[in-house]
C-alpha cells in the first residue's frame, strides 16, 4: 500500500476535513450489513478502511447480492495492480446492478484512503439500490429511494389553481416586514 507519512499545510487541512466527514456510526452499520449478507465475521480490530481496502470484501458482497457479478477476485495477491482489479470489478458490477455513476467512488478514495467517507456513501448507495430490485431478499442499509408519483390533474383543478395568489406573489393578506428590526443598527465609522 501507499506509505504518505504525515501530511503538512493544505493536505493537512485537506485530510483533517475529509476526516471529519467520516461517521464511525454509518461506517458499524454498513459493516454489521456486510456481515449479514456475506455470512462472514470481518476483522473489526482491522479498522474500517482496512477491511474494505483490497477490495476481497467489496466483491465477495457484490456476488452475494448478485451472484456472478463480479468474474474472478485476486484474493491470494498483495500486489497494488490486482488489489485496483477488485476494486473496479466491484465498481463495474454496482454500476451494472443499478447504482449511479455519481455515488460510486474512485479508486483511489479507498485504495490511497483518499476519501473513505465516500466510499461509505457508495455502499449506502448500494443498499438503497438494493431495495429495488425485487430478487434482493437480504437485510437493507439506509433509506428506500423514492418512487415515482405521478399525478394527473383534470382542467377544472387546473383553472382553479389559476385565481390563487400565492405567497411567491409579494402579497400575504396586508403583512409585512415594515417596522422590524433585529439587532443594533449598522455603524460605519470613518
Amino acid at each position: 500500500m501507499s506509505n504518505q507519512g504525515l501530511a503538512y499545510g493544505l493536505s493537512a487541512q485537506i485530510k483533517k476535513k475529509l476526516d471529519g466527514k467520516r461517521d464511525p456510526g454509518q461506517e458499524a452499520e454498513v459493516l454489521d450489513w456486510i456481515e449479514a449478507i456475506i455470512g462472514e465475521k470481518l476483522e473489526r480490530d482491522k479498522g474500517y478502511e482496512n477491511i474494505l481496502q483490497n477490495g476481497i470484501v467489496l466483491c465477495k458482497l457484490m456476488n452475494k447480492i448478485k451472484p456472478g457479478s463480479v468474474k474472478k477476485i485476486n484474493e491470494a495477491n498483495s500486489m497494488p495492480f490486482k488489489i485496483m482489479e477488485n476494486i473496479n470489478a466491484f465498481q463495474n458490477a454496482i454500476k451494472a446492478y443499478g447504482v449511479p455513476t455519481t455515488d460510486v467512488f474512485q479508486t483511489v478514495d479507498l485504495y490511497e484512503k483518499k476519501d473513505i467517507s465516500q466510499v461509505t456513501q457508495c455502499l449506502f448507495a448500494l443498499g438503497r439500490t438494493c431495495q429495488v430490485h425485487p430478487e434482493f431478499t437480504g437485510p437493507v442499509l439506509g433509506p428506500k429511494l423514492s418512487e415515482e408519483n405521478k399525478r394527473e390533474f383534470s382542467e377544472e383543478q387546473m383553472n382553479a389553481s389559476k385565481s390563487v395568489i400565492g405567497l411567491q406573489a409579494g402579497f400575504n393578506k396586508g403583512a409585512s416586514q415594515a417596522g422590524m428590526n433585529f439587532g443594533k443598527g449598522r455603524m460605519i465609522v470613518d
